[in-house]
């Protein structure tokens, strides 16, 4: 094979947006900005179905997501079928004072829902929109390291649980983890950085 043939990778560098198949127009910006509070940027026909709209939410990061529209499409909470392929879930980032004002929020609307469900480096909870779409509101447990993203703090914890011999990532992981990654990355004047008593 030559060097033309060999194979590459299409490297990605992150979730541009995500379109979600809705009801009526309505519906969309009541639930994606009402209820999550993400504010609603841009609006224009589905330049696929004319007979369609395509409404686009930001819901926090600057990236899309986006619902198709049609005033024809009646609501149906039924849940979304979860087969071989399908979407499970769709989680979303919030804080952790967002967080824990959750459960009351969707209880206040009439929402059924998990309640908090500990995953060890993160909180989530996990409910239905108003098509039947499991959503997750996620919650990480820990900030990662000046220059760092979360995603080194979980390869690096996962490491140390896999050492461990631990069956889940936990917050003493994720600890080590962090005080790893500064320890690599952040220099010192001092030739011995191991722990002390210190008192």
């Amino acid at each position: 094979m030559s060097k033309t043939d060999e194979l590459r990778k299409i490297q990605t560098q992150g979730v541009h947006h995500i379109t979600i198949v809705g009801a009526d127009r309505q519906t969309s910006i009541d639930f994606w900005e009402g209820v999550l509070g993400m504010p609603f940027i841009f609006d224009q026909p589905n330049l696929d179905n004319p007979g369609e709209g395509h409404l686009y939410f930001d819901p926090g990061d600057g990236r899309l997501i986006t619902i198709f529209t049609n005033e024809d499409r009646k609501l149906d909470d039924s849940p979304v079928p979860e087969a071989t392929g399908s979407l499970h879930h769709l989680a979303l980032n919030v804080s952790q004072a967002t967080f824990w004002q959750v459960a009351a929020r969707l209880d206040a609307r009439g929402v059924n829902h998990s309640g908090p469900v500990d995953r060890g480096f993160m909180d989530s909870i996990y409910f239905r929109d108003p098509l039947g779409l499991r959503l997750e509101l996620a919650s990480y447990r820990f900030e990662p390291p000046e220059g760092c993203r979360h995603s080194d703090v979980m390869i690096e914890a996962h490491k140390i649980r896999v050492a461990s011999g631990d069956h889940h990532i936990d917050r003493e992981h994720l600890a080590d983890a962090i005080e790893l990654l500064v320890k690599r990355r952040q220099s010192s004047l001092s030739e011995d950085r191991s722990p002390r008593q210190g008192y």
